[in-house]
């Protein structure tokens, strides 16, 4: 099966922040991309509110609840009890947990999960108590040991970093060794029962590659990108393109 899409609207967010007005529409684009073939939307509700805004959160829950009941809502973050609240809040199908500091201008590495193990223990444990599935992001080089630590928290899924195969667009060897990291981290992964995602730099034309590393891989979210790619085709053949190179 191709892996789902899931529309990382951060990047639709912060254009929308530029001025004090109420377009680009969050809302309106995240129904485009549904509309077209994603599978979910993706938020990541920062604590300064740079892109997402906390006031966007109810109104894509509506969205998919009232127009596209199977579609997934995924909400991102350092889980704050503020951010946990934002969470339990807002019901999404899946949280993600990222190990950023509020100051970060994006994620960049994955959780240490044998040193933060007991932690996001208890964090899993409390979304999971409120149905959503939670995803660890993960480094794309993690060793067994790690993924067998995030295993041990209760968590469904790691979300591999792919900022470091983004950034080979122009260098086909590196390209090749950074796929080749992925593709054993997501096999050990696959062997302890952990589904696999994946984002950060994705595009168009290195997302074949790495869906063929990533036979198991089950969902990518692409914002950055894809959002660069809309003002050039639009976002209804955007998000086309994309669904067609997830496979």
């Amino acid at each position: 099966m191709p892996a789902q899409l899931s529309v990382n609207l951060n990047a639709v967010a912060m254009l929308r922040n530029r001025r004090d007005l109420p377009w680009p529409s969050v809302t309106a684009l995240g129904r485009i991309a549904l509309q077209n073939g994603a599978h979910g939307l993706t938020v990541h509700p920062r604590p300064d509110q740079r892109h997402i805004r906390f006031s966007d959160l109810p109104e894509l829950r509506a969205l998919i609840d009232d127009e596209f009941p199977q579609a997934e809502f995924n909400i991102e973050g350092y889980p704050t009890d503020d951010f946990l609240d934002l969470v339990e809040a807002n019901q999404p199908e899946q949280v993600t947990l990222v190990p950023d500091d509020p100051s970060q201008a994006t994620s960049d590495h994955g959780w240490d999960f044998e040193g933060k193990g007991n932690v996001l223990r208890s964090v899993v444990q409390r979304l999971k108590k409120n149905g959503a599935r939670v995803s660890l992001f993960c480094d794309p080089d993690a060793t067994r040991s790690a993924l067998e630590a995030a295993k041990a928290t209760g968590a469904d899924r790691v979300e591999f970093y792919t900022g470091p195969y983004g950034g080979t667009y122009d260098d086909p060897a590196r390209a090749a060794e950074e796929l080749d990291k992925l593709k054993t981290a997501g096999s050990i992964a696959a062997e302890l029962g952990l589904g696999v995602n994946a984002g950060h730099d994705l595009t168009v034309d290195n997302m074949p590659g790495l869906a063929r590393a990533l036979p198991n891989l089950l969902e990518v979210s692409i914002g950055h990108g894809l959002t660069a790619d809309a003002l050039e085709y639009g976002m209804a053949e955007t998000v086309r393109r994309f669904v067609r190179a997830c496979g």
